[in-house]
């Protein structure tokens, strides 16, 4: 009996500093990215059509439903569910009836509604964000929104006022609504750059390259996409693409295998692994191409490079200079390389807005009958200390992190085939982005 006592004494202390040691580690995720405050409790009323038009109906579904996904997305948000409404939500300010939006069910601490309508050729929006547990004062946000009346523009307004309210009520953090996410897609029979918004919605090709594209990056400006692909004379080269011209322009040719480009956050420079010298090495030149510098001369591979974006100063980069592939670091011109990882199989480092952390794809155990899979994890690059995000649900690779470093872009398996996902950047709410096709190695534009 005493040895069962102090058996069931020593499993409670076990589950209990278990559970600590998985907060902790969640804690500092979530603080570091942002998500750690308190989340505000927000309704979003679906906004009432303000003319007799019959095109209002389209465009107020498609408002309302970007609105509440967005917002939904975002993060920082308990979202009232909309069966605690109360029977009739406002369109103006004045129709706002504090008593039932504040007290349960819905207990909401702000509200968003508002209003679209359309007269003639004129799409007007007006939308208001109120703190329903302050009636003196309650008006935080007026917006008013004017286009021409299409669906994509309903969709474009919804995401500049989520991203007005995520700014208001998320810390002065800009949101990402606005933002796109590139890929290579192989739907049209050719491995092709691809757009799409942040949420999945207008899927588009960029490239035409008729052959094989990887690695697309978005310039911090986002007026440019670089990327690789094999060239019809033979080869893997750099490519350029201008969002702005909505055509390929030129950029130099180098001998070797030329992949992996990366942006350095002031747009000037660029960073990528060429094997003009032998092995694939990191080389930094100039946007244009110009003032090629070679910044790596161990032996063995070095590929995939990804700059600090808060300060500019360093790069992350995969090594095969200590066997298997390994992250490291290194001072943008080369000097005072670190390795981070430790064992396994690493690779695809991603850093966050902030600078804090690395987001990287590692099987941890890797060899003939080892058991693990390939998951994304993140780490903090002052101390190493590292939490898996994917939990064995297929291979998951080629994280990016959303402008807000709130999210996280990633490709994996788990549905049965190569597609885009996003999560939480804790890992939580995973969400399928595409669909038709093979869909890989997305990346997350700046803003």
């Amino acid at each position: 009996m005493k040895n069962a006592y102090k058996y069931s004494l020593t499993l409670a202390a076990f589950i209990f500093l278990a559970s600590v040691v998985s907060y902790s580690q969640e804690d500092w995720i979530r603080t570091g990215t942002g998500l750690g405050v308190e989340k505000v409790r927000l309704a979003a009323a679906d906004f009432k059509p303000s003319s007799a038009d019959p095109r209002n109906t389209a465009l107020l579904k498609a408002f309302n439903d970007t609105l509440w996904n967005d917002l939904n997305n975002a993060g920082i948000f308990d979202m009232v569910s909309k069966s605690f409404y109360p029977l009739s939500s406002p369109a103006v300010p004045a129709e706002v009836k504090f008593a039932e939006w504040n007290a349960p069910p819905p207990s909401a601490s702000m509200l968003a509604f508002g209003s679209l309508g359309v007269t003639v050729d004129s799409m007007t929006v007006q939308g208001w964000l109120d703190d329903v547990k302050n009636p003196q004062s309650a008006q935080v946000l007026a917006k008013q929104y004017q286009d021409k009346p299409t669906t994509d523009n309903a969709r474009i307004i919804a995401h500049k006022f989520a991203d007005e309210i995520i700014f208001r009520l998320g810390g002065g953090i800009q949101g990402i609504a606005e933002s796109k996410i590139v890929f290579i897609s192989s739907r049209s029979g050719h491995k092709e750059v691809w757009m799409m918004d942040y949420d999945g919605a207008n899927q588009t090709p960029v490239s035409k390259q008729g052959s094989i594209s990887l690695s697309p990056r978005i310039s911090p400006d986002s007026s440019r996409i670089a990327y690789s692909s094999v060239t019809s004379a033979g080869g893997w080269q750099l490519q350029m693409y201008s969002l702005e011209l909505g055509r390929a322009v030129s950029f130099p040719r180098f001998s070797g295998t030329n992949v992996s480009p990366a942006w350095a956050p002031d747009g000037n420079r660029i960073a990528f692994s060429s094997s003009q010298s032998g092995d694939p090495e990191i080389y930094v030149a100039d946007s244009s191409g110009r003032n090629l510098k070679r910044v790596t001369t161990s032996p063995g591979p070095d590929v995939s490079p990804c700059w600090n974006p808060k300060t500019g100063a360093q790069i992350a980069f995969v090594s095969g200079r200590s066997g298997l592939p390994q992250i490291f670091t290194m001072e943008a011109d080369g000097t005072n390389a670190q390795r981070m990882t430790d064992q396994g199989y690493s690779v695809s480092p991603a850093w966050s807005p902030n600078g804090q952390f690395l987001a990287f794809s590692w099987m941890r155990k890797y060899g003939p009958g080892a058991p693990g899979a390939q998951d994304i994890y993140i780490m903090d690059i002052v101390n190493k200390q590292w939490v898996q995000l994917t939990h064995d649900g297929g291979r998951n690779d080629f994280p990016s992190w959303s402008p807000d470093g709130r999210h996280i872009v990633f490709q994996s398996t788990r549905s049965g085939s190569e597609q885009v996902w996003t999560m939480l950047a804790d890992g939580s709410i995973p969400k399928q982005l595409t669909t038709s096709g093979g869909n890989t190695q997305a990346n997350w534009s700046w803003k």
